[in-house]
């Protein structure tokens, strides 16, 4: 039972609650039950079919309506007399500031991606309200405290980074299913629905010139006059079947790999009939676009089931042909979504053929819609415990209760008989750029690199900042904001594109850049050092930045070299990244965060563990595993001496 003391604080408590999903719905539940009278619930996204199995507050009628509404109207059912105000709204527009984060007494985030959830750790630390942050992947769950200047912040410790591989290796030497999936979904879907100016590595040319005609011009653009079939089959025999052919004209590459089978449509299906008006009148019986399927056109049901190569290029030709028939006004603007079904249907054919081609098992449309939506499959049980969890550290937030704060893992094994690892919370990070404002040193060629590198490379992409402001000594370089005059807007847009070293006021070696977010009330100085050349494999971006926490790398888990020719630079990644979801990557699944929990925690529990860290998807899960193959296989000594593990903790 709670205490006087506690009740009184809980009922006076003012929460903010950033995320309605997974965790949201189990949150507000919970927080309903305990006894909160007033919170607030900011959360962007609508309910869709796919929510239904875990976010327990919505049904099949709310399908559309926003979770922040549908989540208020549903807890108000069982707790009348409470206040919830819901914010159907992104939680990085301008009206959620630093004052509006102010009227808090405490922010519990339950974000489905690292850039919002910086965006909140850093309103929390201008406006001093104290944040708990949480994540579940599967079985996997973590909830931990940020207070300014007792813990350490959100962004004092990398964080897992969505895997990447390099572009040779996508395009020319696939050995994994995961690399035809995102050869699929990031270049071939791309380049035949998404935007066609966009540089893409499947734009092949032929300059050879015993090339037939048919391959020296772009087969990607469709005639006029030109039949869907016809243009269906002409883009498979061109992707499985003339580029592969090319590939292996390169001996070198073949050398210590198995060589692929080039696969073309006359050896594969049965000749094209020569009457297609039966086909079309079937594609044109569905009138609503997002009910368009070739699985239902096929008769194809089970989405578990494991298709032919025959199949596979069935569902390939007709998932492109009903793009260009029924979704014909979309293509040009379209972009994968785990949750459209031609396009999970496309995607999967086009990897499973390309599999098939390259020697590499084929996978199931379920198995390959988990792979692509870089989906761990939710437990709903995972979010009701971190739930659960995330009140009680509020609990002790709110009583100022400091000694008792706890960052708890929640294991999908237990160890000694514990599934529940509640460890001690660092001291702030003293090397933090964000909570200590530590300066940072960029090295970067000032006589090649333009301003807008800068911007899109560094300040947006490495610092996360959304409403940059960028000044030399007093000098404005650069500025985004609504209240801009037009010769403003004009005057730093000129500016992104000028080299460094020739903007008005010269950025060069030595110049110490002030960069700072108006909104995020962040700001920090950046010292420039000059540097000539870069190593095109390790520093693509011929920028290395230092004095911030990078995301976790996981270069040593990708081969960048030995992967024979591409159309493009090796020194590319295509990074295969978690679709919004409603449940959170976690900090758990790195083996060194997991060694610095022994040294956090109480010192009488003493554990060992072997984790398996499996970082193909993007999707990390840590199992128990006595031998594992070394490539993938991280231990983690839960009492070991890791130099994590000899931070401070929070002083008592």
């Amino acid at each position: 039972m709670a205490s006087e003391e506690q009740l009184s604080a809980i009922k006076g408590a003012k929460v903010l609650m950033v995320g309605a999903g997974g965790i949201g719905c189990e949150l507000l539940k919970t927080l309903a039950l305990s006894g909160f009278e007033d919170i607030h619930i900011i959360d962007m996204d609508t309910i869709e079919v796919s929510n239904l199995n875990r976010q327990f507050l919505f049904r099949q009628k709310h399908v559309g309506q926003s979770k922040a509404k549908v989540a208020r109207e549903a807890v108000l059912k069982f707790r009348p007399h409470i206040r919830i105000t819901p914010y159907h709204a992104n939680v990085k527009d301008p009206d959620f500031n630093v004052d509006f984060f102010k009227q808090f007494n405490v922010v519990l985030n339950g974000l489905d991606n690292l850039d919002a959830r910086r965006h909140v750790n850093r309103l929390c630390l201008a406006s001093g309200v104290p944040l708990v942050e949480s994540g579940t992947t599967g079985f996997l769950g973590q909830v931990t405290v940020h207070v300014k200047g007792k813990t350490e912040c959100y962004e004092c410790q990398p964080k897992p980074a969505p895997k990447t591989y390099p572009v040779c290796t996508i395009t020319s030497t696939p050995s994994k299913f995961v690399h035809c999936i995102v050869w699929a979904k990031d270049l071939l879907f791309t380049k035949l629905f998404g935007d066609k100016n966009q540089e893409n590595d499947l734009n092949v040319r032929s300059t050879d010139a015993s090339s037939s005609s048919e391959h020296a011009e772009d087969v990607f653009e469709r005639r006029v006059d030109e039949d869907i079939e016809q243009y269906g089959r002409k883009i498979y025999d061109h992707v499985f079947g003339y580029n592969i052919e090319v590939a292996l004209r390169n001996e070198e590459t073949w050398k210590n790999r198995n060589r692929p089978r080039p696969l073309y449509t006359k050896d594969v299906l049965p000749p094209q009939p020569v009457e297609q008006n039966g086909n079309n009148d079937r594609a044109s019986k569905t009138c609503d676009p997002s009910l368009v399927s070739a699985m239902a056109y096929l008769g194809l049901k089970n989405p578990q089931d494991l298709w032919s190569l025959r199949e596979n290029s069935e569902v390939f030709l007709e998932a492109l042909k009903l793009f260009f028939l029924k979704r014909e006004k979309e293509i040009g603007q379209l972009g994968f979504d785990k949750d459209d079904q031609l396009a999970v249907e496309f995607v999967t054919s086009a990897a499973n053929i390309r599999a098939a081609s390259f020697g590499i098992p084929l996978h199931s449309l379920f198995e390959a819609k988990g792979i692509a939506g870089n989906i761990v499959h939710a437990v709903a049980t995972t979010n009701a415990i971190i739930a659960g969890l995330i009140v009680l550290e509020a609990m002790k937030v709110l009583q100022n209760d400091v000694k008792s704060y706890r960052m708890t893992y929640c294991l999908e094994h237990s160890s000694r008989k514990m599934l529940l690892m509640p460890v001690e919370p660092f001291e702030p990070n003293k090397s933090c750029y964000v909570c200590s404002e530590t300066p940072l040193t960029l090295e970067i060629n000032t006589h090649r690199s333009k301003l807008r590198d800068f911007v899109e490379k560094v300040v947006k992409a490495k610092l996360g900042m959304s409403l940059p402001l960028i000044m030399h000594g007093v000098a404005l370089l650069y500025e985004v904001g609504d209240d801009l005059e037009e010769d403003e807007v004009a005057n730093y847009a000129a500016n992104l594109d000028k080299v460094l070293s020739e903007l008005p006021s010269p950025v060069t070696g030595g110049t110490i850049l002030t960069v700072e977010d108006l909104q995020q009330e962040l700001k920090c100085n950046i010292n420039i050092k000059h540097r000539e050349e870069f190593d095109e494999e390790k520093e693509p971006d011929e920028m290395v930045l230092s004095g911030w926490t990078p995301a976790l790398a996981t270069e040593k888990k990708t081969k960048t070299s030995d992967n024979g020719p591409s159309s493009s630079n090796a020194s590319q990644t295509v990074q295969l990244e978690p679709e919004d979801d409603d449940e959170l990557e976690i900090i758990l699944k790195d083996p060194e965060i997991l060694s610095a929990g022994n040294k956090r925690k109480l010192s009488d529990i003493s554990v060992t563990a072997d984790s398996e860290v499996s970082r193909v998807t993007g999707e990390m899960q840590t199992k128990s595993h006595a031998e594992a193959d070394d490539t993938h296989t991280d231990t983690a000594m839960l009492d070991g001496n890791s130099d994590i593990s000899k931070k401070k903790r929070v002083q008592q």
